[in-house]
């Protein structure tokens, strides 16, 4: 057995899921209950649960957010910061007639002051609306229009994509960094923030909505995703096993929080869990993001596949550089990891990369590759604790994601391609991922893209 093969079959005896098997035989979602302090008192919201109960049992001088843009801009935030400033942030809506159940859009580069937006919206019972910076004039509008969005957080640098004159729900635009506004629906967010930052908390019902997120449209138009705040269960459990978060870590997760990955693995897990998260701002550059990994001693990192192989790309000797030594853990979503990436990160990292398959629809990690256990590379590892088919829930018992899978004889689960995406070639169909994980194994491809073209043979 080769030294990769030998560090795959390692298992962390110290992590938090120590016994798969009998915790996924003996679950129970009423014991995760017990965890949030609504399991007591009855009263419900998800920011409570990330924020202000870890000001109120003690913990309010500990760090919850550690910001760097590379510019110049550095900057920490205790939980009892954005408790305080996000109740700002809630009262200054307020002000604007902005109420529980209205949709506000966030559509902002990566800052401090998109958690402190999401927060505040959600903190007063309104439904946060993330989008990622890169859309274009007709992305915004078309996820606007169909939200029904009262009021959109933005910067003057992204204003100008918000067709404000089409959108006749829309009755404010909220300016980040702005010094003036332009025309009458808009309001600066210092001023709005120049209100009491006394604590204010909208009490809701667990199956109330909080976040709405759209999917990519990649297989159709997109489609909005309204995730409710008794996800905070989901997130948890996810923080806890898949993400092994820990007291004491200090956490990265590179998704924008324009995606899923970036709200419910990147704000909601960690904090949920009391840890540290690490926000870096601008765009991708390898030497960037290893410094970011130095800079804040990242214990715990979440990228993306495509992340991975644009670092793998950059060279084995450029890691070299800094001191990675921190490094506990890492993972891996987005779309699938191809067991090169894997290797690389044993041979280059030290570390295996772990797996995770989820998407928007379902809120939170389905599958994943556990500290505890064996990786098999190119798997989406085993379900995450407490997942099963609900019949209740979906038509005649299934709910389609459109991805295809198998599981083998272990419990494993692995991504063999979208439904769509399956190529019928002489009669057999091939999943266009196995072929691309094959070509980029080869040292001169970074990235491969796989689809099929009619033949009149085959």
């Amino acid at each position: 057995m080769g030294k990769a093969a030998e560090i795959l079959m390692i298992t962390d005896s110290s992590a938090n899921l120590k016994h798969y098997a009998e915790t996924y035989a003996n679950w129970s979602w009423d014991d995760v209950d017990q965890v949030f302090t609504w399991s007591k008192t009855g009263r419900v919201n998800i920011v409570h649960e990330a924020v202000d109960r870890h000001v109120e049992e003690g913990f309010g001088d500990q760090i919850a957010l550690l910001y760097t843009d590379g510019q110049g801009r550095d900057e920490q935030y205790t939980f009892a910061d954005m408790s305080r400033l996000s109740s700002q942030f809630a009262n200054g809506l307020k002000k604007l007639n902005i109420k529980k159940g209205d949709r506000v859009f966030i559509f902002m580069p990566r800052c401090p002051e998109v958690y402190v937006a999401m927060l505040g919206i959600v903190r007063i019972g309104a439904i946060a609306g993330p989008l990622f910076e890169a859309f274009m004039e007709a992305a915004v509008k078309d996820r606007l229009e169909d939200s029904g969005a009262v009021a959109v957080v933005t910067t003057p640098e992204l204003v100008g994509r918000i067709p404000a004159a089409e959108l006749p729900a829309l009755k404010h635009i909220i300016l980040v960094g702005a010094q003036e506004t332009t025309s009458p629906n808009q309001v600066l967010y210092e001023d709005l923030m120049q209100v009491s930052g006394e604590h204010t908390i909208e009490w809701v019902d667990r199956e109330s909505g909080m976040l709405l997120h759209y999917t990519s449209g990649s297989t159709g138009k997109p489609k909005g995703v309204l995730h409710v705040h008794d996800a905070m269960r989901h997130q948890y459990v996810s923080g806890k096993f898949a993400y092994d978060l820990r007291e004491g870590d200090i956490y990265w997760c590179t998704a924008d929080p324009g995606w899923v990955t970036g709200t419910s693995a990147g704000i909601w897990a960690p904090w949920l869990n009391r840890v540290t998260v690490v926000l870096r701002g601008g765009r991708f550059k390898p030497e960037d993001w290893y410094a970011t990994l130095e800079k804040f001693k990242v214990t715990v990192w979440f990228s993306a596949p495509t992340a991975f192989r644009m670092l793998m790309g950059a060279g084995d000797e450029l890691p070299k550089r800094y001191d990675l030594s921190h490094l506990r853990h890492i993972l891996s979503a987005g779309e699938p990891l191809n067991p090169e990436v894997i290797r690389w990160g044993l041979d280059i990292l030290g570390l295996r990369i772990h797996d995770n398959w989820w998407m928007t629809e379902t809120g939170s990690t389905i599958c994943s590759n556990y500290p505890s256990m064996p990786i098999r590379p190119g798997s989406m590892g085993k379900l995450l604790p407490g997942i099963q088919k609900y019949n209740q829930y979906f038509k005649n018992g299934w709910y389609i994601s459109g991805d295809m899978a198998y599981k083998d004889e272990d419990g494993y689960f692995w991504f063999s391609g979208r439904v769509d995406d399956v190529i019928n070639t002489s009669g057999e169909r091939v999943g266009p991922f196995e072929v691309e994980s094959k070509l980029v194994e080869h040292p001169a491809v970074a990235e491969a893209g796989v689809i099929g073209i009619p033949d009149e043979v085959r």
